[in-house]
């Protein structure tokens, strides 16, 4: 187990091309911390920065309090798992795994024991003399994982490592992770683009936009206090609704939301600045059905989506150019084209100011 702290860590390309803005970041001994972020946001980067497959163009890395910015892959006792498994393909499992081992020329002995310890934490020792092309990609990305922890690193760093598997693959080994983070209770710092992993894996979720931090903080904390629009859209599988409308009535404790509809909203939110344009937030599973007469806005159900276990509900309310999406868990007799009322419970309600920043609430959804 390791701490790995990021101090002012940047990257350029040239003068003018800046892909991470320096950034503060710890990762406490033995925590699991996910990198999440759209494609293109710097994430990947970032971990090969940590690594040591990219130059580190500014601030300071340390690993248990040494700076290991100058120091080689090798050297910084790093053990990091691919979006490819990049398996040697005419070597068998146990190869694969011993190769590195051997190349440090450890004896033969330790060697042996050290393959056949992972293979066994991984559920591998039936499948030690097969080779790649013998193997399912569940199977090929536990070797992968294998042969990073025969090297017995202080820091695990995974790239995107379940994005070539098909669904059902994904769910049992985010499962496999989970179980292997909690036996050898490692450091782990993971990039992804899937919020569902973030989501069911992190200690801790790091949310990265163009190169900078817009949030830290655990899976529940970025989903009920999202810092921003950004992380309230990017957080939460249907993404956030946003409704535009104009603060009115503010005071310490409370504000009022003026809907374009000339609907009036009281929320539990402190307010600031009267007249200012704002947005108001609310997560699909929290917005009621109930009939138009008594609704806070309505709108024509475009399309629904019955998925078994719940309903989603695509509305054209005529606020903004997306449609509000609706989650009910129970099955709903209702189809394209019919008008429908929605309540917006305020305790629910999330505000958001010009600039996107979130508005302090007093009351959790």
């Amino acid at each position: 187990m390791a701490q790995l702290v990021l101090d002012k860590i940047q990257k350029r390309y040239g003068s003018s091309s800046e892909v991470i803005k320096p950034l503060d970041l710890e990762v406490n001994s033995g925590e699991f911390v996910v990198v999440v972020g759209p494609s293109g946001c710097g994430k990947s980067t970032l971990l090969r920065m940590v690594a040591g497959l990219e130059e580190i163009s500014g601030g300071e890395m340390r690993i248990d309090g040494i700076c290991v910015n100058d120091d080689s892959p090798s050297e910084r006792g790093i053990g990091m798992v691919f979006q490819s498994y990049a398996l040697y393909p005419h070597m068998t499992v146990y190869q694969n795994m011993a190769f590195a081992l051997e190349m440090a020329k450890l004896p033969v002995k330790e060697i042996d024991e050290k393959v056949r310890e992972s293979a066994r934490i991984l559920q591998l020792e039936h499948l030690l003399d097969r080779r790649p092309k013998d193997l399912s990609g569940g199977q090929r990305q536990r070797v992968a994982i294998g042969r990073a922890i025969v090297r017995e690193p202080s820091l695990f760093l995974f790239d995107e490592p379940l994005s070539n598997l098909d669904a059902s693959l994904r769910v049992q080994m985010r499962m496999e992770i989970a179980a292997l983070h909690k036996r050898i209770n490692a450091t782990i710092l993971y990039v992804t683009h899937d919020q569902v992993e973030a989501m069911t894996l992190a200690d801790r979720i790091v949310v990265l936009n163009q190169g900078q931090i817009e949030q830290v903080g655990t899976p529940l904390e970025l989903y009920d206090s999202p810092a921003n629009v950004f992380v309230a859209q990017f957080i939460g599988s249907p993404k956030m609704n946003l409704i535009p409308g104009l603060l009115t009535h503010t005071s310490e404790h409370r504000c009022e939301v003026l809907l374009e509809n000339r609907q009036q909203i009281t929320l539990p939110i402190a307010g600031r600045g009267d007249g200012q344009a704002v947005r108001l937030g609310i997560r699909p599973e929290h917005v009621q059905l109930t009939e138009i007469v008594h609704a806070d806005i309505e709108g024509e159900v475009l399309f629904v989506e019955h998925m078994g276990n719940e309903t989603l509900l695509y509305v054209n309310s005529g606020y903004g150019s997306e449609p509000l999406v609706i989650r009910q868990t129970e099955r709903l007799e209702i189809r394209p084209d019919q008008r429908i009322g929605l309540r917006l419970p305020p305790e629910s309600c999330y505000l958001f100011d010009a600039q996107g920043n979130a508005f302090e609430r007093f009351l959790k959804p």
